[in-house]
């Protein structure tokens, strides 16, 4: 007798048993976001991407001319979040030891003890990182990439959450030096702020008209803690993304490989990246489930320091950006 199927358990709707899940995301978010409000006006990619960046543990290099409130929303953001701040001006006379800490003797013990740097911190603000030489920046290779730090061969790890936000100015080149390719490559994302609209410049002046010293700022609290953040993480973790846009970002970035345009394409590290944020934007976005217009969003950020021009392209003129918009519109999008 020919053996009769089984009946098959009702599908579960995935999407709406996390949906609840998914509102943590955005009630954080949107908290978040209320709290920057209350000084920054505008800057809303910008902070977007921060918190992508907060939540899958990616570094953040913020890159804008001076005076456009880079280091400023950096220092916001670490006062709505619960944890231990700290910041390290780069300059060039700044030692490696300045950064990760050094060993030192004790008389009374007679042994050596660990002094931590400032870069044992949960959120770190790196500000100017360019005008630190090459020995102070690759202090942060290990830490950046590892979240430890070793010194005299012993290991010392970093605690949660571990957050690093640099800023640069890509204009004023007289006593900087350039970070290298492998560091860029630790930063999540390059941030590419500008001036704000004409509407945003006039709100700005009317918000701090009475205000010279900012002491707003001071009214900034913390709505966020570790937990919190923790608990946002393993739900993003969580959130779906089909095979279809796993390979669409895998096209993407293979493409930059591969491209007539370029001198360098982006590494497996970037399609990591590519997916990590798209997944952490669709949770912001209240979904569970990544778009293509989720992975587009990040793609530009993920990429544009991680790719280089041919000195051709250079010379005429070409950004970047107008190659990775021409590789992901010839690239066909999964439906």
């Amino acid at each position: 007798m020919e053996e009769q199927p089984q009946p098959q358990p009702a599908a579960t709707n995935v999407w709406n048993r996390n949906a609840a899940e998914i509102e943590k995301v955005r009630s954080s978010v949107d908290r978040i976001k209320d709290e920057i409000h209350k000084i920054v006006i505008g800057q809303d990619e910008m902070l977007d991407l921060l918190l992508i960046g907060l939540f899958t543990g990616g570094h953040v290099l913020i890159e804008g001319v001076p005076g456009i409130a880079k280091t400023l929303t950096a220092k916001l953001l670490a006062q709505t979040l619960a944890v231990d701040f700290s910041r390290l001006q780069f300059t060039p006379d700044l030692m490696p030891t300045d950064v990760v800490g050094t060993a030192v003797f004790n008389m009374k013990t007679s042994e050596f003890k660990f002094n931590p740097g400032p870069i044992f911190s949960n959120v770190i603000l790196i500000d100017e990182i360019n005008r630190a030489p090459a020995k102070t920046q690759s202090a942060l290779f290990e830490v950046m990439e590892e979240r430890q730090v070793t010194v005299d061969g012993v290991t010392h790890g970093m605690e949660y959450p571990f957050f690093v936000v640099a800023t640069q100015n890509p204009i004023e080149q007289e006593g900087t030096y350039k970070l290298p390719e492998a560091q860029m490559d630790r930063f999540l994302f390059r941030i590419k702020m500008t001036y704000p609209s004409l509407v945003e410049e006039i709100a700005i002046l009317n918000k701090f008209k009475g205000d010279f010293d900012s002491d707003q700022v001071k009214t900034i609290g913390s709505v966020f803690n570790k937990d919190e953040l923790k608990a946002c993480r393993e739900i993003i973790e969580g959130i779906h993304i089909k095979d279809e846009l796993i390979q669409y970002i895998a096209k993407i970035v293979n493409n930059t490989r591969n491209n007539g345009d370029l001198f360098l394409g982006a590494s497996p590290r970037a399609s990591l990246s590519i997916m990590k944020a798209s997944k952490a934007y669709a949770a912001m976005n209240d979904r569970d489930f990544v778009t293509p217009d989720d992975i587009q969003f990040v793609a530009t950020s993920v990429l544009n320091h991680r790719i280089i021009l041919t000195p051709e392209r250079e010379m005429e003129g070409y950004t970047v950006e107008d190659i990775i918009k021409d590789i992901i519109e010839k690239i066909e999008v999964p439906r």
